[in-house]
């Protein structure tokens, strides 16, 4: 049966001389039962392409091969990357890109994005998001996910628990804040799982849930990304009203917009619900278009 445990992925790193490497931090989901829960709740078919960032030993790879999909690997341990490049060498459904997922802070890397092209989903496919994300990437990559061409149909992956209140959090609680609006907005967000230190090796200082974000029709459209800007400008300040945001804009009528949009001028950014920075986002467009 696909999947490792703690003594087969520490078998493989010995085999290799690797050790577990804190600066990207690399923890090994070890449960098999809460791994199985990952892969399961992607709804795989043979038609998928699945990305898969961080793939360590393979553990969650090789489940993934199972099922039949077809696997983009991004790892960035050079380590790492010939395990991966021996283990599932003359796997045609399988490919790695080596290097960061991400491009600087916030752009999906144009390998990734490259690699996607070329492995397009079959007949009735998608592409889909399935993996154990080391925390330092997880915020960005999901935002960004979200606004890139090819569209992903649903992001399935363990993150750290503060990111996962941050991303379920409502208006007006203390983690509420620009990802949640965007991701709130854009998906149906899930907390599929709590996942403990020990389902983990090593094991990580936080807890950590298993999340489910599925990306619904709605009318951010190609606006998507501008809206997203938007949202995360506004929130630069975020115990500032509102008013000071709307004043920095170009010929925005401050007192207009916000009566456009249905809000109060004395709203701080925490306030607003992801409709209502919708609404204040189109109401200030014309102005910023202009």
């Amino acid at each position: 049966m696909p999947g490792q445990t703690l003594s087969e992925v520490r078998g493989i790193l010995a085999a290799a001389g690797l050790a577990p490497q804190h600066r990207f931090g690399q923890s090994f989901l070890i449960d098999l039962n809460l791994l199985r829960k990952l892969v399961a709740a992607a709804d795989l078919t043979p038609a998928d392409t699945v990305l898969e960032v961080g793939p360590g030993t393979g553990s969650l790879t090789e489940c993934l091969l199972a099922a039949g999909v077809t696997v983009i690997a991004v790892e960035i341990d050079r380590g790492l990357q010939r395990v991966l490049a021996e283990r599932f060498a003359g796997e045609t459904r399988f490919e790695l890109v080596p290097g960061d997922v991400l491009a600087g802070k916030h752009a999906v890397n144009p390998d990734v994005r490259a690699a996607l092209a070329r492995r397009p989903p079959g007949s009735g496919g998608a592409y889909k998001l399935v993996a154990n994300l080391p925390y330092q990437v997880a915020t960005p990559l999901l935002v960004d996910l979200l606004l890139i061409t090819p569209a992903f149909e649903r992001l399935l992956c363990t993150i750290q628990r503060e990111l996962g209140e941050r991303l379920a959090a409502p208006a007006g609680d203390e983690n509420y804040g620009p990802v949640s609006v965007i991701t709130q907005f854009l998906t149906e967000t899930t907390v599929l799982a709590r996942v403990p230190p020990e389902a983990f090796w090593p094991r990580p200082q936080v807890d950590s849930v298993m999340v489910m974000l599925r990306p619904r029709p709605n009318e951010a459209g190609d606006a998507a990304a501008a809206f997203a800007a938007f949202v995360q400008r506004g929130f630069g300040q975020r115990r500032k009203m509102l008013r000071r945001f709307l004043g920095r804009l170009d010929g925005v009528a401050v007192e207009a917009v916000c009566a456009a949009a249905g809000i109060s001028p004395q709203a701080r950014p925490e306030d607003l619900p992801p409709a209502a920075w919708w609404r204040l986002f189109q109401a200030t467009r014309p102005a910023r278009s202009g």
